[in-house]
């Protein structure tokens, strides 16, 4: 997608623009994730690096959400979307699938809120994920990535137990919650230039864009994809959703064959452009983090630093060095993964 897009003014919209049907996701819905957040989510740092800066040739600020309750941006979205729960709901339990961090962060929301969760999880998993997830009390229903639909399978267990599914990021509360990470960024640093947001299936980076495009209207939000897996830009390019072969990345997180729905009926509006990183570029975003940073990021949480060291983002605004915020979505790696992926 190489052209702006067509942003909303002031829009409240409950279903989406031009009566689509679609429920759409307001500012006003993210502020209220962030009061029914308070108290149970982290509000986590924004870090600066002056060697990052003089690297780049910018002025970057880093949200860094793997310091976030369950390691990742995810806790935010699955918090919020049991707290709108009624309590029947919570009585019966949730259901989720997820490669891992949706997985954790549900799992840990469902233990805060005093419901069970049942998370449908590939069986390749990252096994560091998936022992957190069990920890947290979760039961783990595993499934082949590559031959089963794990949307398929959870809506079969969500019938046949009662449950409630929350999906990873194509559900309005989700993705109001995970807005809350730009609310944050923007609230202590003020305008920003552009905002780098890693993109899987899109809930992030709606509920980011819905926050930032309507407290600065003039920021560029630039998403960020695997090469390997880049449905989201395909589908920007097409107006419409597709689909691509099961992505094999190192950034599980980012591993999704097409877009949500209602994530991409938000991003199509909201979102300028989406930049792509190679797996090498994204470990040494890794490896970067790690030495100047002192900071552990799993690959899909360095995959927004991947694309502003390689210089992705372009043309930036001058004369001025660019403000650019990054979002650092996740740290949820154990330590051979770690090192084996290091460069």
């Amino acid at each position: 997608m190489t052209s702006g897009p067509t942003r909303p003014t002031g829009s409240t919209d409950s279903t989406g623009p031009g009566g689509s049907g679609v429920p759409d996701v307001t500012l006003d819905d993210v502020r209220d994730a962030a009061r029914r957040l308070a108290g149970a989510a982290h509000r986590t740092p924004v870090l600066r690096s002056r060697t990052l800066d003089t690297r780049t040739g910018t002025r970057a600020f880093l949200k860094c959400e793997n310091f976030q309750r369950a390691g990742a941006f995810k806790f935010r979205g699955a918090y919020h979307a049991l707290s709108r729960l009624t309590p029947e709901q919570l009585a019966r339990g949730v259901v989720a699938h997820s490669s891992g961090n949706h997985a954790q962060a549900l799992a840990l929301a469902a233990r805060e809120r005093g419901t069970r969760a049942v998370i449908v999880m590939p069986a390749d998993a990252p096994r560091s994920k998936r022992d957190a997830t069990a920890g947290y009390g979760a039961e783990i229903v595993a499934y082949d990535r590559y031959t089963e639909d794990r949307a398929a399978l959870s809506a079969r267990i969500a019938q046949e137990r009662g449950l409630t599914l929350i999906p990873p990021y194509d559900h309005p509360h989700v993705i109001a919650g995970q807005g809350t990470a730009a609310l944050e960024l923007l609230e202590e640093t003020g305008p920003l230039d552009v905002l780098l947001v890693p993109v899987g299936g899109g809930g992030l980076m709606a509920g980011c864009a819905t926050a930032a495009t309507a407290l600065a209207p003039g920021i560029r939000m630039i998403g960020v994809e695997p090469e390997a897996g880049d449905d989201t830009r395909r589908s920007l390019a097409a107006g419409h959703r597709v689909a691509v072969p099961v992505p094999r990345t190192i950034a599980d997180g980012q591993a999704v064959e097409t877009p949500g729905e209602l994530t991409f009926a938000i991003n199509r509006r909201l979102v300028d452009s989406v930049v792509l990183v190679t797996d090498d570029e994204i470990r040494a975003a890794m490896a970067f983090a790690f030495e100047r940073l002192k900071i552990v990021v799993e690959p899909s949480g360095a995959s927004a630093l991947a694309a502003l060291l390689a210089g992705r983002p372009e043309p930036l605004p001058g004369p001025a060095p660019a403000r650019i915020g990054v979002i650092v979505s996740g740290g949820n790696i154990g330590p051979d993964r770690f090192r084996e992926l290091l460069p």
